[in-house]
């Protein structure tokens, strides 16, 4: 199960979602993300968008250490019904919002650029085109200055990042890697 790393919340448990059919990222991937995240001081009054929440971790991570807001799209029922108990438990219903959805459909949905801070850590088996183009689709929700983390298999091809956006770096961290950017 697993837990938060730091902040208000830290050491509360992040309960599973039903089923096997999620990938968690591990509690040293997301300690050393959200390490630099701090550093790059992308926490504190963030507006986060995490597109394929499973169990939350990572934007339940961003409220504990200071984010503002989080919206949370998950298209699995009953992942979503399990992500809205687990903010209840952890009283952060009023901070966030938790959409049951595809997450292409949500970010075609979405506008008014006031996110700041987003992650995208799809299963492995979503195509890097398929994020490229979400990547498009999700600019006019981002403020001109918003940090875009993109979560997939060492193994697979890096995304490339659209055309006008900056990209801030690849780490790697066994079979995971993290890709850093966002609208230059």
């Amino acid at each position: 199960m697993p837990r938060i790393i730091a902040g208000a919340l830290g050491g509360r448990t992040i309960p599973g979602p039903p089923g096997k059919g999620t990938r968690p990222t591990s509690d040293k991937v997301r300690e050393a993300l959200f390490s630099r995240l701090e550093g790059w001081d992308a926490l504190v009054g963030a507006r986060v968008l995490d597109l394929f929440a499973g169990t939350g971790a990572l934007a339940f991570e961003a409220l504990s250490r200071g984010a503002d807001h989080a919206l949370l799209v998950e298209v699995h029922g009953p992942t979503a019904q399990q992500l809205r108990r687990t903010a209840a438990e952890l009283d952060l219903t009023g901070r966030c919002e938790i959409r049951t959805g595809k997450a292409a459909t949500a970010a075609a949905q979405l506008s008014g650029g006031d996110h700041t801070l987003v992650f995208l850590d799809p299963p492995y088996d979503v195509g890097t085109e398929a994020l490229e183009k979400l990547l498009i689709a999700l600019r006019p929700a981002l403020t001109d200055d918003a940090l875009v983390v993109v979560e997939r298999s060492a193994r697979s091809r890096p995304v490339a990042w659209p055309e006008g956006w900056a990209d801030d770096g690849t780490k790697s961290y066994g079979d995971t890697a993290l890709q850093f950017g966002g609208p230059a």
